[in-house]
């Protein structure tokens, strides 16, 4: 499993100098909020602050920065996507002369402006059709040169982050299990596979973690509260324990099972007679997965649908959280 703070690590170790930049201030509409960052190298990037003409104009004045002379080679070097999410970019802005100088750019009456010293710029920028961008909000971005202490943070912060991202369990890695990890690898969330044979966990994206067990029922009551489930093994049995184990935790963020209106009836009668269900505990089941808005049942359809709803799920559960936590405080006092 390749973390992104491994990835995170293995850009900065191989980078050579590199620049953070960081939106240090948002009014209005943005394309990301304060706190986003990417980092910067002569040649690539590793994360981003929204893309677009800000985006560019950030990276070129960070380029300038490591080296004087960077701003203006960066637009001749051929460009491509680098492994591990990186890229190199464009740089389409106006170069800014370093050395402690401030340039400004008309938008609408309104001045874009970007201060610049040895080891840090800021860039004040609204955005508006001038730059190509008419999200119609103002960014604050700030530049710093990285060393020994900002990496320090850096890799601190994502660790920190990682541990508490939510937990998303996919039970079964056939078709449209490697289809929906694929899906989930993507976005900000611990992916784990689980499956009782070797072979369907072959070939499955390298930032998820992969579990092979006889009892794939058991990893139900060890996950972390707020987890996500989502079962899709080859076994309509199998399917049937997993989902009454998530179902009978009431900390869940998400459980769902794929399969046809059939199957979701004929659980809902064994999980009433045989598995000491209730129904509350059965109307939190999601079946089947992704919704059935849009009527094609291929395995990348079926995983792109139900990644949203998981993540949409994840959010909404993650929203409720603190109002609930506040809710038990004010009834226990």
């Amino acid at each position: 499993m390749n973390s992104k703070v491994q990835s995170l690590k293995a850009f900065l170790g191989q980078a050579g100098r590199v620049a953070l930049v960081e939106v240090a201030a948002t009014k209005g509409s943005t394309p990301r909020e304060a706190g986003a960052f990417m980092i910067v190298s002569a040649s690539a990037i590793f994360g981003t602050i929204g893309g677009g003409q800000l985006e560019y104009m950030a990276i070129d004045k960070a380029r300038q920065m490591l080296s004087p002379l960077e701003g203006e080679m960066a637009a001749k070097r051929p460009q491509g996507v680098l492994s591990g999410g990186t890229a190199k970019t464009p740089s389409t802005a106006r170069a800014t002369p370093p050395g402690g100088s401030a340039a400004t750019l008309p938008s609408r009456g309104r001045e874009a402006r970007i201060e610049v010293d040895e080891v840090c710029a800021t860039l004040d920028v609204p955005l508006g059709p001038e730059i190509g961008q008419c999200c119609g909000g103002r960014v604050e971005v700030s530049i710093r040169l990285v060393d020994a202490i900002i990496e320090e943070k850096l890799i601190a912060g994502a660790e920190a982050e990682e541990a508490h991202l939510p937990h998303v369990y996919l039970f079964g890695g056939g078709h449209v299990g490697q289809a929906l990890a694929a899906s989930l690898a993507l976005l900000p969330i611990h992916v784990v596979v689980v499956e009782t044979r070797s072979e369907a966990l072959e070939g499955m994206p390298e930032t998820v973690e992969t579990r092979l067990t006889p009892m794939p029922e058991a990893v139900v009551r060890e996950a972390p509260a707020g987890s996500a489930f989502a079962i899709l093994t080859h076994d309509h049995a199998l399917d049937f324990l997993i989902v009454a184990e998530a179902l009978k935790r009431d900390d869940t963020a998400y459980v769902g099972m794929i399969g046809s209106k059939t199957k979701k009836a004929t659980f809902r009668n064994w999980f009433l007679k045989s598995a000491d269900g209730s129904e509350a505990q059965f109307g939190r089941l999601i079946s089947p997965i992704g919704g059935n808005a849009v009527k094609d049942k291929r395995p990348p359809v079926i995983a792109a649908l139900a990644a949203a709803e998981i993540m949409t799920a994840l959010v909404s559960h993650a929203s409720d959280a603190p109002s609930a936590a506040c809710a038990e405080k004010a009834m226990a006092g």
